[in-house]
């Protein structure tokens, strides 16, 4: 049995693209399996928005196409989930509201010194990420493809549509609309705020099908009697499971992706798309209300090695969760990762 790890890596005083620094960062990991001696048996799988190392764990495994015992996969956290640096654990002047936007392209770079400068990786065999992970294996192929060899992003996309953008803005002004926010200087939970930004979010991570089956009342196993309860068991997985401040920092750094948003690409999408050289596979799912389909089929026709495996599914953008999907779902991808490491 290939063990699992977790462990901290201390960045020390880490500069940021806003040109801001964030001093004793850190970023939080785990680790499954071992690196061989060539150093190029790697899967990075980063977290998601409001996810953490061990939600990963359906996807990895024994038999699995992410098999430790034969790739050494490293799982870290993104910054302001409350593990890796955050708003909830960092000391002022960056505590709470006034943490610094932290940007996907941050992300990457904390996990480039991290695989590189301390933990010996030569190569990624991929880099796969679901959500904002994905957005996240999108940066990584595009500004170093030197290192990555195959990328599958899964539910997830290049850079933030306008839609969702517009959508992430609501959930942060329902959540600092409550009287309790402080400016985030909150001396106990802003409940309502955080009420009101869990309702909000549950009626776009699935689809008007999955409601309309009422999969919502048997939501992770549990037997719901109505849509009211629905709302209350997304609040307690989301409202007490996070800091209302760290939840706010991972939303801004969804808003701010964008792929083309580097002196690399100039700005462009296009250009920053065509310069990934990584064999990709992209997995969206048909009924995806944060990621639609039609993002990704254009992000594939850019690409010069990209297949398109959509997962077709009520389920929408749930249906790339790790921790969340129904079983057929994640079946259906971990086949289209299986095919696209033995490619």
């Amino acid at each position: 049995m290939s063990k699992r790890r977790e462990n901290t890596f201390e960045l020390g005083d880490f500069e940021l693209v806003s040109g801001k620094t964030l001093p004793r960062a850190r970023l939080a990991y785990e680790t499954h399996g071992a690196l061989n001696e060539a150093g190029d048996n790697a899967i990075l799988f980063p977290t998601w928005y409001a996810g953490k190392q061990e939600g990963c764990a359906a996807f990895v495994g024994e038999g699995k196409a992410l098999d430790p015992s034969r790739y050494f996969i490293v799982v870290p956290n993104m910054f302001g989930n409350g593990a890796s640096s955050s708003p909830s654990n960092t000391d002022a002047p960056f505590d709470r509201a006034r943490f610094p936007l932290i940007t996907t392209f941050d992300n990457v770079s904390a996990q480039h010194r991290l695989l590189t400068d301390h933990l010996g990786v030569k190569q990624l065999e991929l880099v796969i990420g679901f959500s904002t992970g994905g957005q996240q294996a999108f940066q990584w192929a595009a500004h170093h493809p030197e290192l990555v060899q195959r990328m599958a992003c899964i539910c997830g996309s290049s850079q933030t549509s306008r839609h969702t953008w517009v959508f992430l803005e609501g959930l942060k002004r329902a959540l600092t609309a409550d009287s309790a926010w402080a400016g985030g200087d909150y001396e106990s939970p802003p409940e309502a705020g955080l009420r009101a930004f869990a309702t909000l979010y549950a009626g776009l991570i699935a689809s008007h099908g999955f409601f309309r089956e009422n999969l919502h009342l048997g939501f992770i196993g549990q037997e719901l009697k109505s849509t009211p309860e629905f709302l209350e068991l997304v609040h307690a997985l989301i409202g007490y499971a996070f800091d209302a401040n760290d939840i706010l920092a991972m939303l801004a750094t969804w808003q701010a992706t964008d792929i083309g948003n580097h002196p690399r690409f100039g700005g462009s999408q296009e250009r920053a798309l065509k310069s990934i050289t990584a064999r990709t596979c992209l997995v969206p799912c048909t009924h995806d209300l944060l990621f639609p389909l039609e993002d990704s089929e254009r992000e594939a026709t850019a690409m010069p090695d990209a297949r398109l495996a959509p997962v077709d599914s009520v389920w929408g953008h749930l249906a790339g969760h790790p921790a969340i999907a129904p079983s057929e779902d994640l079946d259906f991808i971990d086949t289209q990762i299986r095919e696209l490491l033995e490619s």
